[in-house]
C-alpha cells in the first residue's frame, strides 16, 4: 500500500507531516506562481489536461503533495513510483500495463516517479518510448537540477515547474493548520506562543516537512503544556539567532557583508557569511549579492570574479547546503582579497543619465546600417571605418552620437587588470591619423 492508497489521517504512528499533506489545490499553501488562479499548472491539473512534467524544487516544498492532488483528481489511471526503492524491471512492467489499458480500454496513466534523479539518463531511457508514444503521461519530482540530471531527450518532452521554498508566512499557516486540524494537534487543544512560531517558521528554510516534524516533536515535548520558544528550540537544536529574513537586521548583516568585500576584508566577511548560513539564510540570495558585487565593485580590475561568481552560482544549485558552504566561502575570500573599481558601475550610471537627460540622439550616419540601395543613398555607413583593416584592431572615429563627440564614460582605474586597459586605451587613442594594415 503506497502513500496515495491511504488516507492521510487514517494510521496513529503516521507522522504528522504525512497526516497534513494537503488533499487538494484549495489545502496546498505557497507556491502561488504555479497555483494561483489563473496559472498554467493550477489550470492543467483541475482542467485534467496534465502532459509530461517534472516538478523541480527543493525537499519540503510540495512536488510529492502536487502528485496526490493530481492522483485524488485526475479520471486517468494513476500510477506512483518510487525510485528509490524501484527497478527498472517495475518500470517496464508498469509502462507494459499502461500500453494494454490504453489500447484495450482508452484509459490513460499518470506515472509520478518520485526522486527521478536517483536513475542515471541511461535508466531514464526506459521512460523515453512510453513517454513518446502517449503511452503514460510521466510526472518526475526531483530536488536536482533537472538539466544536470534529467536525459535530455525525456527533459525536451516535458516541461518543467520549479517549485520554491515555502515562505515563512506559508510554513505560518500550515503549522496554525496542524494545531486546530483534526487530522494534526487539534484533538489535544495546543497552543505556541508567538515567537517560538515564528522561530519555527523562519528555521524551517521553506522546508513544510521539517517544519511539522519539528512542530510533533515540540508538542510531545510540551506535553499538556504551550509550546514555548525554548521547547520548540530544543526540538530543532537551533537557537535563535538576531536575524530576522524579513525584517531589520536582515538587511544590516547583508550590508555589513557587502561592505566587508568591497573593504577587502576576508575574516569580516567570512563571519558575516557564517551568520547568515547559520540563521538560515538563502544560499542564492547570498550568491546573487556576490554576483551584482562581482561587477559593482571589482568588475574589470579582475574580470575573473564575475565568472567565479556566477560558477558559484551553479554550484550551490548542484551541490546544496551544507557543502556548498565551502565554495561559498572560497568566492567570498576572493572576491574580499581582488583589486577594486567601480569604473564599469560609475560610467553605466552616467551613461543613463545621459540618455535619460537628452533622450533618443540620432546614431551617426557611418555607423547606421545600410542594408538597401536607398540607405546608401543616403550615406548611411558612408566613411565608416572597418577597425580590423587597422593597425592595432582599432580606427580613429566617432561612435557616439555627434552631440556627445568626446564624452567618457568609463574611466578605468589604476588597480588590478583596469591598469592594463588604461594603458592600452592611452596607447590607442594618442595614435592619431593611423594607417591600414
Amino acid at each position: 500500500m503506497d502513500l496515495f492508497e491511504q488516507s492521510a489521517g487514517t494510521a496513529v504512528n503516521t507522522p504528522l507531516a504525512e497526516r497534513m499533506r494537503p488533499r487538494s489545490l484549495e489545502e496546498i499553501v505557497g507556491q502561488q506562481h504555479l497555483l494561483g488562479e489563473g496559472k498554467l499548472l493550477r489550470q492543467l491539473i483541475e482542467q485534467d489536461q496534465l502532459s509530461s512534467v517534472i516538478f523541480w524544487g527543493p525537499p519540503g516544498t510540495g512536488k510529492t503533495t502536487l502528485g496526490q492532488v493530481i492522483a485524488n483528481r485526475t479520471s486517468s489511471r494513476f500510477v506512483f513510483f518510487s525510485a528509490v526503492l524501484g527497478s527498472i524491471k517495475e518500470v517496464r512492467e508498469i509502462i507494459a500495463e499502461a500500453k494494454q489499458q490504453r489500447n484495450y480500454h482508452r484509459r490513460k496513466t499518470l506515472l509520478f516517479v518520485d526522486e527521478i534523479h536517483r536513475f542515471n539518463k541511461a535508466q531514464q531511457d526506459a521512460f523515453l518510448p512510453a513517454v513518446e508514444k502517449g503511452d503514460v503521461t510521466l510526472i518526475g519530482a526531483t530536488t536536482e537540477n533537472p538539466s544536470f540530471e534529467i536525459n535530455s531527450a525525456l527533459l525536451s518532452r516535458s516541461r518543467v515547474f520549479v517549485l520554491e521554498p515555502l515562505a515563512a508566512e506559508d510554513l505560518k499557516q500550515l503549522l496554525q493548520r496542524a494545531l486546530t486540524d483534526s487530522r494534526g494537534l487539534g484533538p489535544r487543544n495546543m497552543e505556541i506562543e508567538d515567537a517560538a512560531l515564528d522561530f519555527l517558521a523562519e528555521q524551517a528554510d521553506g522546508d513544510a516537512r521539517i517544519a511539522l516534524g519539528t512542530l510533533e516533536v515540540a508538542a510531545a515535548t510540551a506535553g499538556k503544556r504551550k509550546i514555548t520558544l525554548p521547547v520548540v528550540q530544543e526540538a530543532m537544536q537551533k537557537k535563535a539567532l538576531l536575524y530576522d529574513k524579513g525584517a531589520e537586521e536582515h538587511y544590516n548583516v547583508i550590508s555589513a557583508f557587502i561592505k566587508s568585500i568591497r573593504g577587502s576584508d576576508p575574516d569580516a566577511a567570512l563571519y558575516w557569511l557564517a551568520r547568515m548560513l547559520e540563521a538560515g539564510e538563502d544560499p542564492l540570495f547570498i550568491v546573487r549579492r556576490m554576483i551584482i558585487l562581482a561587477s559593482e565593485d571589482i568588475g574589470n580590475a579582475d574580470p575573473r570574479a564575475l565568472q567565479l561568481a556566477v560558477a558559484v552560482q551553479q554550484a550551490v544549485h548542484f551541490v546544496g547546503l551544507p557543502e556548498a558552504r565551502i565554495t561559498l566561502a572560497q568566492a567570498v575570500t576572493y572576491l574580499a582579497t581582488a583589486p577594486k573599481s567601480n569604473a564599469s558601475y560609475q560610467g553605466i550610471n552616467q551613461a543613463l543619465a545621459e540618455v535619460r537627460k537628452s533622450g533618443a540622439l540620432a546614431v551617426p550616419k557611418h555607423i547606421r546600417n545600410a542594408p538597401t540601395k536607398l540607405m546608401k543613398e543616403l550615406d548611411y555607413g558612408k566613411g565608416y571605418k572597418y577597425a580590423h583593416d587597422f593597425k592595432d584592431g582599432y580606427a580613429d572615429q566617432t561612435h557616439l552620437p555627434d552631440q556627445l563627440a568626446g564624452t567618457v564614460y568609463y574611466q578605468p582605474t589604476e588597480r588590478g587588470y583596469e591598469k592594463i586597459i588604461g594603458e592600452r586605451m592611452h596607447l590607442l587613442k594618442a595614435g592619431k591619423n593611423r594607417t591600414r594594415q
